[in-house]
C-alpha cells in the first residue's frame, strides 16, 4: 500500500474532529497519563521495593509480572466492554481501580498485600489505553487515526517522564508511603474531570445499535477480529517492538545501569529519562510518517526491531567491564523508538475491523507487547538469580522473543496487505455511491 492518498481518504460517516474533539479526547488521554505514572512508578522504586519487602530479583520481578499478567489478560475483556458499554463507563471503572491500587501500594505492610495492590492497579490500567483509542476513533476522522494514536502514546510517555523525574525525587525526599499516597490524588483529579466533561461520541455520530447475545456475542467478536490477518499482524508487531523498552523502563533498566554498568542512581535516572524523551520525539516523527505514507508502517517496525537488537547486542557483548557512556546513550535513544513502533500495530488492526469491533481488535493487538514484556521480565529475574547476577545472560531473553515475533510478522505481512488493499477498493466504491 503506498500512498498518502490512501491515508487522506475520508470515509462515509467520519466524525468531524475540531476543537470539541480535542477537548474531549484530552480529558480521556489525561486518564491514560495518570495510569502510566502509576504503572511505571515501580520502575524508579525497584531497589527500594526490594529493600522494603526483603525480596530477591525473582520476587521483585513478580510485582511487574503480575501487574502485566492482569493487564494482558484484561485486554480482550476490556475491548469487549468498550465495544458494548462505551468509553466513559469503562474509563470510570479503570480510574477507580488503579487509584485504589496505587493507594494500597503506598500502605502495604507486606509483600503479599503489595502484590494484590499492583494487581488491582494493573486491572484499572488495562481499561485506559483501549478506551482512549476508541475515543479517538469516535471523535476524529479515520485519516487522523495514526497521528491520534501516536499522540496518545506520547502522552503516556509524558506520564513515564513524570514518574522518572518527579516520583523518583518524591520517593527519596518524603519516603515510600507519602510518595505513593500523594501520587494517588492525581487519580481523583482525572476522575472528576472525566465525569464532568467526557462524552463517548459527538452528537449525530452515535454508533449503530447491535444486539448483545451473551457468550455467543463474545465468541463472534473475538473470532471475527482474530480471523483478520491485520489484527494478527498488529498483535505481532506490538509484541516484537514494545517489550525491550517496557522491560527496561518498568523494572530492570535502573538495576542494570547501577549494578552492571556501575552508574550512580542519578546518572541512571537521567538515562531512563533519555529513553522517555527519545520516545516522545520519535513518536511525533513516526506518527507523521505513517499518517502520510502507509507503506512505511512495516519498514519502520522492522527497522526498529533490528536497530534494537543490534544496539542491545553491542552493549551486552562489549569487551570491557562497563559499556562506554556513548553506547549507553545510543541504547537509550534506540529504546525510545520501541513505543512508537508498537503503536504501528494498531495501524494494521484498525483498518482490518469495522467500528463495532475496534475495541476488541485493539485489545487483541495490545496483548502482544504486554505478553512479551511479562515473559521477559520473568525470564530476566530467573536468569539473574540462576547466574548470580549476570545481566549479559539474563537480557539474552530479549533476542529470543524478537526472533519469534519477527518470524510471525514476516509470515503474515503479505496476507494482511492483500486484505487491506481489497478493503480500500471496497471503501472507495462505497464512497462513490454515497449520495451527495
Amino acid at each position: 500500500m503506498s500512498s498518502s492518498s490512501s491515508s487522506s481518504l475520508t470515509l462515509p460517516g467520519d466524525p468531524p474532529g475540531g476543537r470539541r474533539a480535542v477537548t474531549v479526547w484530552s480529558v480521556g488521554v489525561s486518564v491514560y497519563f495518570v495510569a502510566v505514572i502509576f504503572r511505571t512508578s515501580l520502575g524508579v522504586a525497584g531497589l527500594d521495593a526490594a529493600d522494603r519487602f526483603h525480596v530477591n530479583a525473582s520476587a521483585l520481578s513478580t510485582f511487574s509480572i503480575l501487574q502485566l499478567l492482569v493487564y494482558a489478560g484484561m485486554q480482550i475483556p476490556v475491548g469487549l466492554m468498550v465495544d458494548r458499554l462505551g468509553t466513559k463507563k469503562v474509563l470510570t471503572l479503570g480510574v477507580v481501580l488503579f487509584t485504589i491500587g496505587q493507594l494500597g501500594f503506598a500502605f502495604s505492610p507486606t509483600y503479599g498485600t503489595a502484590l494484590a495492590s499492583r494487581a488491582l492497579l494493573g486491572c484499572g490500567d488495562a481499561m485506559t489505553f483501549i478506551s482512549v483509542l476508541r475515543l479517538g476513533s469516535r471523535w476524529f476522522p479515520a485519516r487522523r487515526g495514526p497521528m491520534v494514536a501516536q499522540l496518545a502514546g506520547l502522552v503516556g510517555m509524558a506520564g513515564n517522564l513524570v514518574s522518572t523525574l518527579v516520583l523518583a525525587r518524591l520517593l527519596h525526599g518524603v519516603g515510600w508511603t507519602a510518595a505513593f499516597a500523594g501520587s494517588s490524588v492525581a487519580g481523583v483529579v482525572v476522575l472528576v474531570l472525566m465525569l464532568a466533561f467526557l462524552k463517548d461520541h459527538p452528537e449525530g455520530h452515535e454508533p449503530e445499535p447491535f444486539p448483545h447475545r451473551g457468550a455467543a456475542y463474545v465468541r463472534r467478536q473475538i473470532a471475527a477480529s482474530w480471523r483478520e490477518p491485520g489484527t494478527r499482524l498488529g498483535l505481532w508487531v506490538h509484541f516484537t517492538t514494545q517489550f525491550p523498552a517496557m522491560v527496561f523502563l518498568l523494572l530492570w533498566g535502573l538495576p542494570f545501569l547501577v549494578e552492571a554498568q556501575g552508574l550512580s542512581r542519578a546518572t541512571a535516572g537521567e538515562l531512563l529519562t533519555l529513553v522517555v524523551l527519545s520516545n516522545m520525539l520519535i513518536g511525533l516523527v513516526y506518527g507523521q510518517i505513517v499518517a502520510r505514507h502507509h507503506a512505511a508502517r512495516l519498514p519502520l517496525a522492522l527497522g526498529t526491531v533490528l536497530a534494537t537488537a543490534t544496539v542491545w547486542a553491542a552493549t551486552l557483548a562489549y569487551p570491557a567491564d562497563h559499556a562506554p557512556m556513548w553506547l549507553l546513550v545510543v541504547l537509550c535513544v534506540v529504546l525510545g523508538a520501541c513505543g512508537p513502533a508498537s503503536m504501528i500495530g494498531f495501524d494494521f488492526a484498525r483498518p482490518a475491523n469495522p467500528p463495532e469491533r475496534q475495541g476488541t481488535a485493539s485489545g487483541i493487538t495490545n496483548m502482544g507487547g504486554f505478553v512479551a514484556s511479562m515473559t521477559t521480565l520473568f525470564a530476566v529475574g530467573v536468569l539473574l538469580d540462576a547466574t548470580g547476577g549476570s545481566y549479559g545472560v539474563a537480557f539474552s531473553a530479549v533476542f529470543v522473543l524478537q526472533a519469534l515475533g519477527l518470524s510471525q510478522i514476516l509470515r503474515l505481512r503479505k496476507l494482511a496487505a492483500r486484505r487491506e488493499r481489497e478493503r480500500l477498493v471496497a471503501s472507495r466504491v462505497e464512497t462513490v455511491h454515497v449520495p451527495a
